[in-house]
């Protein structure tokens, strides 16, 4: 079955309405071969307006269905989810070119967060606070915010959506979604799902999610909306340097998910195939085009000879090529403007003063842009060193001490994820503590990629400082209220102020 076909066929089990794929003027296609996939309508600004205001009446009526009943709609898309994970993991690895494997992994975060959402929407809960006054009570409340914008980048194609789109919903907002312009099919058919969750839920009010297609002038649209009152943006640093002064210019609240440069540090004591296993995924998964993907190792001077050519030897065996086959490790680049800025990056790194292995193009299906991840070893931490290039890249510097280490590790503007491979108790520790790494993510004895959705997950410096999914990253999709209710007769005021009259 041709790829074209294999696609369409696809759409038509996860029930993507057939209208949506005729007369389009935008082409998706699929980096396996190239080749156009399917036609798709953008939404026009006036266009996203009109989603905009439907779906702010869609909160008006969401915000008063107690939590509880929410968290069942979060529950029945589990349910939908599970039932097409393997059509629509195989459509991630189409569109995005990931393997079976991740691309099925990916399905399966969506459903670990709903899971996850559906507990949280019995706990979503406030404090009760000390007062000064007697017969009083002061607490903290948690209200549903409004409309929640969510940008998401190629890379993620479904699970970005799902990390906020699932606690979204159960904190009472409806979502808006643009997803890349290099992934519309996923978006679509995630779409087809909610709405089967939604007809099953049965008294969901209508615009809870929706999906807006185009480029920049859509999500521009979105961001400037003051209906939108949560943005949540995926992508380039760059991209969050034009969406946050945005939002913040109307008082709105924006969740930045931008770039990472992240690095491992090989300790000497470092159980080095254990190293070698965290390494190679980190690095060369997902072919480097994750935010968490592994940019720089740093290894101990005195166990760099042992490991480096383990690794190399690593890279020059990983089997690269069409991601649906099984023992496929390393899929292709999204598109040729990713292999420039992959042969672009090498060749800074040569100037100055590497020396690289891997980097080349190799023989894939069609027209698809695969190619051998590059090492390249550098005398030190230099420009293009902490520059992120979105491509399977991974800089090799070695260190004597762990200041040093982490000092390097910390001098990337961004500071989204890092790690450290080590049997060293007090340098494990060292490195998760307050003079450690300096990242939203540091780990030990793991590599930097592949967070679990209890977490918080997000960066520091130019990763933006936004938080999604586990932990507390629920209240940024909430407005908080603090009451005070006086059960007595008299009318104390607060600091011992009088105002008698």
């Amino acid at each position: 079955m041709s790829l074209v076909a294999e696609t369409a066929a696809l759409l038509t089990r996860l029930g993507v309405p057939a209208a949506l794929m005729q007369g389009g003027q935008r082409a998706a296609t699929s980096p396996i071969t190239g080749e156009t996939i399917a036609d798709v309508h953008d939404t026009s600004a006036e266009g996203v307006d009109q989603v905009l205001n439907a779906a702010h009446q869609a909160y008006l009526a969401w915000r008063a269905v107690p939590a509880p009943r929410r968290g069942e709609l979060v529950r029945l898309l589990g349910e939908e989810l599970r039932a097409a994970k393997a059509d629509l993991g195989l459509l991630v690895t189409i569109e995005a070119g990931k393997t079976l494997s991740e691309g099925l992994g990916e399905v399966q975060e969506m459903i670990d967060i709903c899971d996850y959402a559906v507990g949280l929407s019995r706990q979503l809960f406030g404090l009760t606070l000390a007062t000064e006054r007697a017969d009083h009570r002061m607490m903290e409340t948690w209200h549903p915010l409004g409309v929640v914008a969510v940008i998401s980048a190629f890379n993620f194609p479904v699970a970005v959506w799902s990390w906020n789109a699932a606690i979204a919903l159960v904190c009472g907002d409806p979502v808006v979604w643009k997803p890349s312009e290099k992934t519309p099919l996923t978006a679509l058919a995630t779409q087809a799902i909610f709405e089967r969750a939604s007809v099953r839920f049965g008294d969901a009010p209508a615009n809870l999610s929706t999906v807006v297609l185009g480029g920049r002038d859509v999500g521009e649209a979105l961001v400037r909306s003051p209906l939108a009152r949560l943005v949540s943006a995926t992508g380039s640093t760059a991209m969050g340097r034009s969406v946050g002064p945005i939002v913040a210019a109307r008082f709105g609240r924006s969740l930045l998910e931008l770039g990472g440069n992240n690095a491992t540090i090989v300790a000497p004591s470092a159980d080095l195939d254990l190293t070698l296993r965290g390494v190679a995924f980190a690095a060369m998964g997902t072919a480097g085009q994750r935010c968490t993907s592994l940019r720089r190792l740093l290894v101990h001077r005195s166990v760099y000879d042992a490991f480096l050519p383990r690794l190399k030897a690593a890279y020059a065996s990983v089997k690269i090529g069409d991601p649906r086959a099984a023992d496929t490790l390393v899929g292709p680049l999204i598109d040729a403007s990713s292999l420039d800025a992959m042969e672009r990056a090498l060749a800074g790194a040569r100037d100055q003063g590497g020396s690289v292995c891997g980097g080349q193009r190799v023989v894939g299906p069609g027209q698809g842009v695969y190619v051998r991840p590059a090492i390249a070893e550098m005398p030190s931490q230099s420009d293009i060193v902490l520059r992120e290039t979105f491509a399977p890249i991974l800089y090799v510097l070695s260190y004597d001490e762990l200041d040093e280490a982490i000092a390097i590790n910390n001098a990337a503007p961004q500071g989204l994820s890092s790690s450290i491979f080590t049997n060293d108790v007090r340098e494990a520790e060292r490195f998760c503590s307050a003079t450690g790494s300096d990242c939203g993510i540091a780990n030990v004895n793991i590599g930097p990629s592949g967070a679990e959705i209890g977490g918080a997950f997000g960066g520091e410096k130019e990763t933006g400082g936004g938080r999604e999914a586990g932990s507390d990253s629920w209240k940024a999709y909430m407005r908080r209220a603090t009451n005070t209710v006086n059960y007595g007769s008299s009318l104390p005021l607060a600091q011992g102020v009088k105002f008698d009259i």
